[in-house]
């Protein structure tokens, strides 16, 4: 009898370490996120008019959705589409709701679970971790990331040097890396951020991107030469630490930082409506709850506060300000918070052209260029409208691929066309800043 009973509890306990083992230790048929978006869709709304416009602003209203484009109810307007993520319970009741309306749909992703498991599944995972050279054509954590910028900083001597600005809101450091022959001491410089937005993957996989594309081409390619050895890049491959690394363990579309609010349980602050310029005016929300929310007052986030500072101190040295978002295929400058024209606008114009002409020659991929205000939306806030009022005079944001039939799940296997046509556009953009602009009243010159 005693013999029985040892023999169940070896078995039980041999079933439980082949429980443990297979859900926690070898996940091999694990669902990405716990399966939390199973039956989730994507839905692109195009209202036809005003009418429209406003029953549309009602149903979302009533509903908990995750704005893709745009990021806010309030930035609806006719014959612009609405790209909105809709959990599985809602997706009957949106879809007849819309066609008793008579307002113009359709489901760009019928099931988003599997969605995100083919752009971030086993295959990449493997590849990720088991090849002993960096592949810059998959996504990586942050972890990784971390860990490539120490590699960088220990490898390229000459080229790059790496350092922290300062720490988040969690506690992880803000890196930094400065790209550059070190020639002279205060030699002009280009700021480069990504993942100012967490769930924008593609950010952080073009700033890794320009790092590697830039020290491998040193050697042979004459313009890249001449940019490192006049110029400074620092490049922030993940500005929003916190919300990204959240991005990878638990919300896959998380877009804020990840600070905590004393009055509601809800988390996080826009990153890019927490500047110190027009902030938390229109196009920015003052609830917590909310994607554009602008924070409790400018520079309440550690990771605004930390670049802003940096910024502030070298920006007799900084001659432009990139920053690096998804999706959209655009190229914006300032201004974002009003309808207004810069100053320079000729000189800044005519870079964007230039900028978007060299993204173009690559693939044919076309890309809209302006204000952020007249070609995206008002934004109040911004990081971009800082650094112009700050004295940056080329201050531009990029909206990378696609323009919305993977949005925000764009595929590993297109992070090398993305890249390569984004660094010919970045680098046409620093070129620029060594010649002098004269159009029309513009008399600035780029350095």
């Amino acid at each position: 009898m005693a013999l029985d009973h040892r023999s169940a509890f070896r078995a039980s306990l041999l079933l439980a370490c082949v429980i443990i083992c297979s859900n926690v230790l070898c996940p091999v048929a694990a669902y990405l996120y716990n399966n939390r978006y199973a039956g989730d869709q994507v839905f692109r709304i195009t209202p036809g008019d005003d009418e429209e416009v406003q029953v549309l602003k009602e149903i979302l209203a009533h509903m908990k959705v995750d704005l893709w484009q745009p990021n806010s109810v309030s930035l609806i307007c006719h014959n612009a589409t609405v790209d909105v993520h809709v959990k599985h319970n809602d997706t009957r009741s949106l879809r007849a709701r819309l066609k008793l309306e008579h307002v113009y749909f359709r489901v760009f992703i019928s099931n988003l679970q599997k969605e995100i498991e083919k752009q971030t599944g086993s295959r990449s995972s493997r590849r990720r971790r088991s090849e002993s050279q960096y592949d810059y054509e998959v996504y990586h954590s942050l972890e990784e990331i971390q860990s490539w910028m120490f590699d960088m900083n220990r490898t390229q001597p000459d080229l790059v040097d790496m350092f922290s600005i300062g720490k988040s809101y969690e506690g992880r450091p803000l890196y930094v890396l400065q790209l550059g022959k070190r020639s002279r001491p205060q030699k002009k410089a280009v700021w480069i951020d990504c993942g100012v937005h967490a769930r924008e993957w593609i950010g952080p996989a073009f700033c890794q991107w320009f790092v590697k594309e830039a020290i491998d081409s040193y050697q042979y390619d004459s313009g890249m030469r001449r940019l490192l050895n006049q110029l400074n890049f620092y490049i922030m491959p993940v500005f929003n630490v916190d919300g990204y690394d959240f991005s990878w363990t638990t919300d896959r579309f998380w877009r804020k930082t990840r600070s905590k609010n004393h009055k509601f349980h809800c988390r996080g602050v826009d990153a890019n409506r927490n500047w110190k310029v027009k902030w938390c005016d229109e196009g920015a929300s003052s609830h917590p709850c909310d994607d554009t929310y602008c924070g409790p007052f400018p520079e309440s986030e550690p990771e605004v506060k930390a670049v802003a500072k940096f910024l502030r101190k070298h920006k007799k040295r900084v001659k432009a300000y990139i920053s690096i978002h998804a999706y959209a295929q655009m190229l914006l400058y300032p201004y974002s918070y009003k309808y207004a024209t810069i100053p320079n606008f000729s000189c800044v114009e005519s870079a964007a052209h230039n900028a978007v002409t060299a993204l173009y020659s690559a693939y044919g991929v076309r890309y809209r260029y302006g204000p952020a205000s007249t070609t995206l939306y008002v934004s109040s806030g911004s990081s971009i409208d800082w650094a112009y009022r700050n004295g940056i005079r080329y201050a531009f944001a990029f909206e990378l691929r696609d323009t919305g039939y993977y949005g925000f799940l764009l595929p590993e296997s297109l992070i090398n066309p993305t890249c390569t046509e984004t660094m010919r556009a970045v680098k046409a953009i620093a070129t620029g800043l060594l010649k002098k602009c004269e159009t029309g009243r513009d008399r600035f010159p780029y350095i």
